[in-house]
């Protein structure tokens, strides 16, 4: 029998049993969609974090107080000591290093900020004009903090958009003076861009010098310090040279911790893969039901056509070719109810992207493929007791309808 025989009578089976295919086919696309919708939202949530991660800056170092430690509390908890703060020399002292491009110190409050007796409560960020550049940051109208010495306090700040919208509405916001806490800055700027930084509503932020943060929130300690290395290659030079430098201005202890930008990416990479595998892993799980369906219903199948295998077998069809026609049907199932998966798949993904814009629903290849094969696998294993059972039907008795 030749294959295009093998297949003409395969689909011919298939078609004069619409219903029974058609749910045969649902089955096998629903599980086929599902193992595309799950693993396209890990690989979306995957590079929306990566994303989030990489706006904060190239080859971005993080130095913050205290020590992280895997063995648990060390003996400074438990006797009530605290981590030394990180301090305006401490950053200072870090651009000595050639491997070092930029420093931007950090100092996060709140306070109440007003104008024109419009107030509210704000996130409020010290830090220095190389901030800017560390965190990518883009401006809308006016410039950033001015470039100086980090110890000089000056009474001006760079407001986040919102910010800029609820206080001065569509009038111009620079050079007008809005009050702080109890201080008066006048505004310089105003930011451009969207997301949030450490936590915060980047639109939301008011940006003042470092040291005018440090007056208002009364406190001479740093939240930490953002260190942008020169390159890639640089990066763990310029993580060695953090860690000696503050060891050596804090009497020998090294309490403080680094956190590479590679490191972070590394470790939720890693998470998000295994999540995206576990969700497949899960929606295949279906696709296994769905080859299990196609069996219980093939055996169904060839116990309503004894009559059609006992003519093929008497006009001279050999067990083995009975065997791939049955297999063939199966296979043809799993096909082609792979396929519709994909498309419903795809077709899902897309409507969940425009219902989630700020994640990308696009299922990685090996998933796809993954499908797929599992798909056509668990179609023809699922498939292959009816085409056993049909092969060994006695031809004579098959005719009769035994």
């Amino acid at each position: 029998m030749r294959t295009a025989d093998l297949l003409h009578l395969a689909s011919g089976a298939l078609l004069r049993r619409g219903v029974r295919a058609g749910m045969l086919l649902l089955a096998m696309a629903i599980g086929v969609a599902a193992v595309i919708v799950l693993t396209g939202l890990g690989e979306g949530a995957r590079r929306y974090v990566t994303a989030e991660f990489s706006s904060l800056g190239t080859h971005l170092l993080i130095v913050l107080p205290g020590r992280s430690e895997t063995t648990g509390a060390g003996a400074a908890l438990l006797v009530g000591e605290t981590p030394r703060d990180l301090t305006l020399n401490d950053a200072r002292a870090l651009s000595r290093s050639h491997a070092i491009e930029k420093i931007a110190p950090l100092v996060v409050g709140s306070a109440s900020v007003s104008y024109l007796g419009l107030d509210r409560e704000v996130p409020v960020l010290g830090s220095t004009t190389e901030l800017l550049e560390v965190r990518n940051w883009e401006m809308a109208q006016g410039r950033f903090l001015p470039a100086g010495d980090m110890d000089r306090a000056q009474s001006v700040a760079v407001i986040g958009a919102k910010i800029k919208r609820e206080l001065f509405g569509n009038s111009n916001a620079l050079g007008k003076w809005l009050r702080l806490g109890d201080r008066r800055f006048r505004v310089i700027g105003v930011l451009s861009s969207e997301g949030r930084a450490i936590g915060i509503d980047v639109e939301e932020l008011v940006i003042v010098p470092v040291a005018s943060a440090q007056m208002l929130f009364n406190s001479a300690s740093l939240f930490r310090i953002l260190v942008q290395a020169r390159s890639r290659d640089e990066m763990q030079k310029a993580k060695k040279f953090i860690l000696k430098t503050v060891a050596d201005r804090h009497q020998g202890e090294e309490d403080i911790t680094v956190i590479t930008q590679d490191a972070v990416l590394k470790t939720f990479d890693s998470i998000f893969v295994a999540l995206t595998m576990t969700l497949g892993g899960i929606a295949a799980v279906s696709l296994l039901v769905a080859g299990i369906l196609v069996m219980n219903v093939m055996l169904v199948a060839v116990s309503q056509r004894t009559e059609e295998i006992g003519l093929l077998k008497a006009i001279g069809a050999q067990s083995a070719q009975v065997r791939r026609l049955f297999l063939a049907e199966a296979l043809l199932l799993s096909l082609t109810g792979g396929i519709l998966g994909l498309a419903l798949g795809y077709g899902a993904a897309w409507l969940l992207g425009v219902i989630y814009p700020t994640l990308s629903f696009i299922p990685p290849l090996w998933a796809v493929i993954a499908a797929m094969v599992t798909a056509i696998f668990s179609g023809l294993f699922f498939g292959m007791l009816p085409a056993r059972r049909a092969a060994k039907m006695d031809p004579v008795q098959a005719l009769s309808g035994g």
